[in-house]
């Protein structure tokens, strides 16, 4: 296991959907192995595979230290939104976007259906944070980061400010590709 560094918005594998994964391999083990150590070491409550730099269609989530009930520690192999229902209007970041923080409407409740390490189907629903960090995770493997939610003004800005921080030297600068 290790922990990998997480890769910043706009960073073209955050831009670009993801691939499925056609199978479960040592590597993809290893992978979400990594993912796991690295999500929590940043912390963060969920992470995708593109997040740290990989093109596939994988995430985890660790809603347990929540104190809403039906909170789960899951991995999404290939997931996919099957539905979505009401609306929540909360504060949401990203370890992709350190520092940055907006209120994102989302749906209230959400359900996904994805593989599991062992290659079976299943289905996840939840609400509050779980639906949050479900389609807030599907989002990133479609190639969506939050401030894509958020009005042209509000996202604007934040993209503003990432230049001035390139420039600073205190962000980094987009590879090409």
């Amino acid at each position: 296991m290790a922990i990998r560094p997480i890769v910043k918005y706009p960073e073209q594998v955050l831009l670009r959907p993801t691939r499925l994964v056609a199978e479960i391999t040592p590597e993809i083990r290893a992978l979400v192995e990594d993912m796991w150590e690295t999500m929590y070491d940043a912390p963060g409550v969920g992470l995708a595979a593109n997040q740290i730099g990989v093109g596939l269609r994988i995430a985890v989530i660790d809603t347990t230290s929540s104190q809403d009930p039906g909170m789960r520690k899951i991995v999404l192999i290939n997931p996919e939104v099957l539905e979505t229902r009401g609306r929540l209007n909360e504060e949401e970041g990203c370890l992709s976007l350190p520092g940055f923080t907006e209120t994102v409407l989302r749906p209230s409740w959400a359900k996904v259906r994805a593989s599991d390490l062992e290659g079976k189907t299943f289905f996840a629903e939840g609400e509050g944070l779980l639906a949050r960090a479900l389609i807030h995770e599907t989002d990133h493997l479609d190639g969506r980061v939050f401030i894509d939610r958020l009005s042209s003004l509000k996202r604007d800005l934040i993209r503003r400010k990432i230049r001035k921080r390139q420039r600073a030297g205190d962000w980094p600068a987009a590879a090409s590709g």
